[in-house]
């Protein structure tokens, strides 16, 4: 696999112009490699170990698909349609599949642009906040871009349809996505990877609106039975693959909240991903969530606003690079008062607005051998790796 490129990453977040780095686009992997000292009465025998980490990193957008495997095309289309209906970026897609008609003969300039079409709803949908984007490789194709096996789209099921119809062939695609994209990327990985970060923009979705919250709800639950999570017996792992022992849900941006709410955000994603953090539990894998910041890009402070003192956080805007404060809004004590609203398909929060500003990383002076400045980072691989050391 390509090797993670760490190197350019920090010089694009500690240069003299700090920058975010381009997004995951493509499977990457780095190796740490740990000298450990044993202690205790044995340690003198033993000597020092050697302990190999590799992180893999991979588009969470290429996660959404692993929940495909198990859908029919059928299946996958009238879901994709049904949420198409709910959303409105939705609207212009949904019209055009509902005007066509599968069960003439396929048409490949008509797929392409129907293909076309279908990828541009998910990109809306994407910016809009919604979660369940699928076929995740639309939206990152990598070095699939303008390939057959992702000209393929949603249609309604015709009355009749030969094999050389255009509901056929959508049908034959997606089941060669599934087995030419999917089920490698998920034999070739997952099988091998024994502790999962699974990073959730809860705040995104918050203020993105309820609905927008629930749809990441259920995409949680969904997708966490691809992660295989148990514990690793020796003659287990030999006989089924590695099997997921630790996972951990991290709500991510962290930075853009005062501490004083960071707790509220840790049990809202608690509550969030609660049916996808049991199931896990009953399999046998330890589960934890917190909030983090892989990189603090903010200061905190303190203002008065009409007489009231409110807890801000100070950053750069990526947009304009001015100094901005920013007071989201207080998330709740009971995460109930936003997931129940959310479950019952609320249009917008009733006695709350969150709003979000997008910062830029942070100038930083770091003497030698100092790391990044960061929100539980540290948490984060004790809980992953502490064992390991």
């Amino acid at each position: 696999m390509p090797r993670f490129d760490i190197e350019g990453h920090m010089a694009a977040l500690t240069g003299d112009a700090p920058h975010w780095p381009e997004s995951t686009r493509a499977v990457s992997e780095l190796r740490l490699s740990f000298r450990v000292k044993p202690t205790g009465l044995l340690a003198g025998l033993t000597g020092s170990q050697t302990v190999h980490l590799d992180i893999v990193d991979y588009p969470g957008e290429w996660l959404l698909d692993l929940a495909l495997l198990d859908k029919s095309y059928t299946d996958w289309a009238e879901d994709a349609l049904s949420r198409l209906a709910r959303r409105p970026q939705g609207a212009e897609y949904l019209a055009i599949a509902r005007a066509e008609d599968g069960a003439l003969r396929l048409d490949e300039p008509r797929a392409q642009a129907l293909a076309a079409a279908y990828t541009a709803y998910l990109q809306a949908a994407r910016a809009a906040g919604w979660s369940d984007c699928t076929p995740g490789r639309f939206l990152l194709p990598g070095e699939l871009a303008g390939s057959p096996v992702l000209t393929f789209a949603p249609l309604p099921v015709p009355a009749s349809h030969g094999r050389q119809s255009l509901w056929h062939e959508m049908e034959r695609r997606y089941e060669a996505y599934k087995a030419r994209v999917v089920k490698p990327f998920f034999r070739n990985h997952f099988s091998r990877v024994d502790r999962q970060v699974v990073l959730v923009d809860v705040l995104g979705a918050i203020h993105a609106g309820p609905q927008a919250l629930e749809d990441l709800r259920r995409t949680m639950a969904d997708n966490l039975s691809a992660f295989r999570p148990g514990r690793n017996g020796f003659l287990a792992e030999i006989l089924l693959g590695k099997r997921v022992e630790k996972v951990l849900f991290a709500a991510t941006k962290a930075d853009h909240l005062h501490h004083s709410q960071h707790a509220r955000l840790t049990a809202i994603t608690e509550a969030l991903v609660r049916e996808a953090r049991d199931r896990a539990a009953f399999s046998g894998a330890e589960v934890q969530a917190l909030s983090l910041a892989g990189l603090r890009a903010t200061v905190e402070d303190r203002v008065d606003r009409d007489g009231e003192g409110l807890d801000v956080v100070r950053g750069r805007l990526l947009s304009t690079g001015r100094l901005a404060a920013m007071y989201p809004g207080e998330l709740p004590s009971d995460p109930a008062r936003l997931l129940s609203p959310a479950r019952q398909g609320a249009d917008r929060w009733l006695d709350a607005d969150f709003a979000l500003m997008n910062f830029a990383p942070a100038r930083m002076n770091l003497s030698p051998g100092e790391g990044p400045p960061h929100i539980r980072l540290d948490r984060a691989a004790e809980f992953l790796i502490g064992d390991r050391l």
